[in-house]
């Protein structure tokens, strides 16, 4: 498998494949990766909001940092590789997508499944009595507070994104319904992630080890590129394949 055509080819004779993103796929619609060369974690205080025993100390921290990247986010919409995804879908060919992406840019574009392995702010949990609200719900709480923080309406507690903090647990449900999936699928398109974050980048090699293929596109090598079929850089490259290859039914 040399080219992108014949990716296409690959796609085109499996019944059965699956997706997993990274964040590589949503810098095209604005939003800065975290471990590139100009990504979000260059700066220290961006690299520390995810930090779970943080929040609990200050959770302002994270909400400040968060403003652009999970909230206020409305001028940002899927990009080319959002709609290729659900195109394959549409096509009967993506049996699911597993993404490390916690922007929900696939479940805007129409993707079903989708197993967010590192969570999502749809629903926000407080972390004292355990009250659910929805992220519209949020934001309406955020702007009535000062220093921007949601806090509890039926305790006075902090409520906090169902997004997998560092120290937390990935949400069970999400990853072994991934698991799941990469065991049963003949193709797994890994794009745009860089396979650095554990246990997540456990999930592609399944396919490999189930006796399926794997193909990365991705802007620079990852350790599991040995493991992979073909590595392409260029994902807008592969959007645009994908959507002359597969036009709509």
């Amino acid at each position: 498998m040399n080219t992108m055509q014949d990716l296409m080819c690959a796609i085109r004779e499996s019944e059965r494949i699956a997706v997993f993103s990274g964040a590589g796929v949503s810098t095209l619609c604005g939003i800065p990766d975290f471990r590139g060369a100009n990504g979000l974690y260059r700066d220290p205080n961006m690299a520390r909001m995810f930090e779970i025993d943080l929040f609990d100390r200050d959770p302002s921290f994270f909400y400040r940092y968060a403003n652009g990247l999970v909230y206020n986010t409305e001028t940002i919409h899927p990009g080319p590789v959002h709609l290729a995804v659900k195109r394959l879908q549409d096509v009967g060919k993506c049996a699911g997508v597993i993404t490390q992406n916690i922007d929900c840019l696939h479940e805007r574009a129409g993707s079903d499944p989708v197993f967010a392995v590192h969570g999502s702010a749809v629903l926000h949990h407080c972390r004292t009595c355990g009250d659910v609200k929805t992220f519209d719900e949020i934001v309406a709480l955020r702007a009535k507070a000062e220093d921007g923080v949601p806090h509890c309406v039926k305790c006075g507690g902090v409520y906090k994104p169902d997004i997998t903090f560092f120290g937390e647990a990935l949400p069970e449900a999400a990853f072994y319904g991934a698991m799941r999936l990469a065991q049963e699928v003949e193709l797994m398109l890994v794009l745009g992630s860089s396979l650095t974050v554990s246990p997540a980048n456990s999930i592609p090699p399944l396919t490999v080890r189930a006796g399926g293929r794997m193909v990365i596109v991705n802007a620079q090598p990852t350790a599991y590129d040995g493991m992979a079929d073909a590595t392409f850089p260029d994902l807008k490259e592969f959007a645009d394949a994908v959507m002359e290859a597969f036009p709509t039914l």
